[in-house]
């Protein structure tokens, strides 16, 4: 294995080092509610073979109203254990989209601490067009010590987002389709103003990914990023719906070489329920 720590790896690269003994793989699939899929009955029907299921709506704050808010670190590192995800582990996290909420679980994992996880390019949809072996069975994890230290500069709440609105000192930008951007599609949550943080910058997600789900090349990553009038010598924070996608633009930046850069965990979730909030459109 490559000492580098690629955040992407290859389904050629997993399928090489799929027998590695410190190697552990996380199906970390979401969807949005109108998607009508399962993830874990998925996962129970097929999977990569090693593969553990990460719950993201329940490795989360249950506490918070909020949707899959960050957990304690205290939960997360419980429940890591019992997945048999720990300390030394190469984590590779893939998702049923091809790259969607995996990134978001490759956030996770960094923002406790632990640096050495790669999401896998183009995800279970490339792996399995490709004829890449599957596995239906119930994988026997072993507990695994995981130390959890939060990093909270990669984290951002409301307040830090309003005092960089006064100040200038980071951009903000919004994962979010340039028609709830810009309100002319109202919010799939009930309750929830349409529009955007004043400031921001909308850089869709999918606007990262090939047709096959796959990350841009990091050529074309610069230029998504420099015509969307983002400066890349600046600090950054990435925002969507719930905090999903925006981890995929913190993917991209990361894939840039970019380090300043953090997470409004609670997104338009918050920012648009709260009406002390200011909104554009």
């Amino acid at each position: 294995m490559t000492a580098a720590i690629d955040p992407l790896v290859s389904t050629d690269w997993l399928l090489e080092h799929l027998e590695q003994p410190d190697l552990r793989i996380v199906d970390a699939s979401w969807y949005m509610p109108d998607q009508n899929r399962n993830p874990r009955a998925e996962y129970a029907a097929e999977h990569i073979p090693g593969g553990v299921f990460f719950d993201i709506d329940e490795v989360c704050d249950l506490d918070n109203p909020l949707p899959h808010m960050l957990p304690p670190p205290e939960k997360f590192a419980s429940r890591m254990r019992r997945l048999g995800l720990g300390d030394g582990n190469r984590i590779v996290v893939y998702d049923g989209s091809g790259l969607f909420s995996a990134a978001r679980v490759w956030w996770m994992f960094r923002v406790f601490g632990h640096e050495d996880v790669s999401v896998l390019d183009g995800g279970l949809p490339k792996w399995k067009a490709e004829g890449k072996p599957l596995a239906d069975l119930p994988e026997m994890s072993r507990e695994r010590h995981f130390t959890a230290r939060i990093n909270r500069t990669m984290v951002r709440e409301a307040d830090q987002i309003m005092a960089h609105l006064r100040d200038g000192h980071e951009q903000v930008l919004d994962a979010r389709s340039p028609s709830r951007f810009s309100a002319q599609e109202p919010e799939p949550r009930p309750g929830i103003r349409s529009g955007h943080i004043p400031g921001s910058r909308n850089v869709h997600y999918r606007t990262l990914l090939n047709d096959d789900g796959t990350m841009l090349g990091r050529d074309d990553l610069r230029r998504v990023f420099i015509e969307a009038g983002v400066d890349l010598n600046k600090g950054i924070v990435t925002t969507c719906g719930s905090g999903i996608t925006a981890a995929i633009l913190a993917l991209g930046l990361h894939m840039l070489g970019h380090r300043r850069v953090s997470l409004y965990d609670g997104s338009w979730s918050e920012w648009g329920s709260r009406t002390d909030l200011p909104v554009e459109s």
